[in-house]
């Protein structure tokens, strides 16, 4: 589960606007070649090598189409586990685990790290396909945060976090009766970490991993709900005139919070959605469908509105990256409470510091274009 930045674009990245960093979302255009993730320059395609319909995707030959390969593949791995004709989600276009798996076969032979032979495939295999031509809309961003935490509680380490508890015939109680004990001493607790606001981050984020005191890290992923609304409670932060709407970022909500300790609590108790968490065996953050989410690539969408598991081509401004534009691949892997609306988006940018302060201040607009399976597309119309 991904939701979503509670506000505005409190300030760019204090980044060098020339610099190509790795940092997931930069790119390099207008030079000669492009350089890859890997660090190796390739030449630049031309517009003629690229398949017709794929032309009037702005930035399309400048991106770095490997580093969606995983992203892909992941979706493949949930595609091998489905029975036949299972649709990918709510539009025919998306097709179904028949048509994706030549797909999948195809994706399983690419080789590692050529953006040339991932881009190739693509424009094979897939079309673009507007879902809501015209439309833009809010695009954010979230990370994984990490803990302090220990397995029993201490004088220190008192927050539980919880895995689901059985749902009863009366639902279950909102956040502000979890924090104050109604579902203590059930066996639900997972650990225990040291700082409520941390906690709090973590269910906003969705998953996030937990140094312990023993010296191990583990991971926790999303588990459920409580079937409570999501309120942001930014929201609040600005109604009372501490922030405006273009300030507001997690890094703002955070340091409110920690600079209103008598607050704090019933701030964040005024949102009544709780999460509940698992530990995670192995492997990065799972989205929806219990997919690992890939850094820069992975996108948390509504799925009401965008299939889950089709790539997707992200066009957005007023980004927090070196020319403020994002362009690129990306892959339809999660959703989220606040992540609701045709057009809507929430980019996941990884772990660490700078995940974290990208995450936190990003408030772009754009649009995006589903790659749809090329077989799905040319049934649909031959019985046009």
């Amino acid at each position: 589960m991904a939701a979503a930045v509670e506000g505005g674009f409190a300030r760019a990245l204090a980044r060098a606007a020339g610099a190509c960093t790795l940092l997931l979302l930069a790119a390099c255009a207008g030079s000669p070649s492009i350089q890859t993730s890997q660090g190796v320059h390739r030449p630049r395609v031309s517009l003629d090598q690229v398949a017709p319909e794929y032309r009037t995707l702005a930035g399309w030959i400048d991106d770095d189409h490997a580093q969606a390969v995983p992203a892909i593949q992941r979706t493949c791995g949930w595609v091998k586990n489905q029975p036949p004709g299972k649709a990918l989600g709510p539009l025919r276009s998306a097709g179904t685990t028949d048509d994706w798996r030549p797909i999948c076969a195809a994706a399983a032979g690419l080789p590692a790290g050529d953006p040339e032979a991932a881009r190739q495939f693509f424009e094979r295999f897939f079309t673009p396909v507007s879902l809501s031509p015209g439309e833009e809309g809010l695009f954010t961003g979230y990370y994984e945060i990490e803990l302090q935490g220990s397995w029993t509680r201490t004088d220190r380490y008192t927050i539980p976090l919880y895995r689901p508890p059985v749902r009863g015939k009366h639902g279950l109680p909102s956040r502000a009766r979890i924090t104050d004990g109604a579902l203590a001493g059930r066996g639900l607790e997972i650990l225990w970490v040291d700082d409520p606001i941390d906690a709090f981050f973590l269910e906003i984020q969705g998953s996030g991993r937990v140094r312990m005191t023993d010296g191990s890290v583990v991971g926790l992923s999303y588990a459920g709900q409580n079937g409570h609304s999501y309120y942001p409670i930014g929201r609040y932060i600005i109604d009372r005139g501490d922030a405006t709407p273009d300030q507001m970022s997690l890094q703002l909500i955070r340091r409110w919070l920690k600079d209103h300790p008598d607050e704090a609590r019933r701030v964040m108790n005024l949102n009544p959605s709780y999460v509940f968490f698992k530990l995670r065996n192995e492997g990065g953050p799972r989205g929806a469908r219990n997919m690992e989410l890939t850094p820069g690539r992975s996108l948390a969408v509504d799925a009401e509105h965008v299939p889950l598991g089709v790539p997707l081509w992200l066009e957005v401004r007023n980004a927090p990256v070196p020319a403020g534009e994002i362009k690129r691949l990306v892959v339809a892997q999660d959703t989220g409470g606040a992540i609701k609306g045709p057009v809507r988006g929430d980019l996941f940018w990884g772990h660490g510091n700078e995940a974290e302060e990208g995450a936190g201040v990003m408030k772009a607009r754009g649009r995006y274009t589903m790659l749809a399976p090329r077989a799905v597309s040319i049934e649909t119309a031959a019985r046009r």
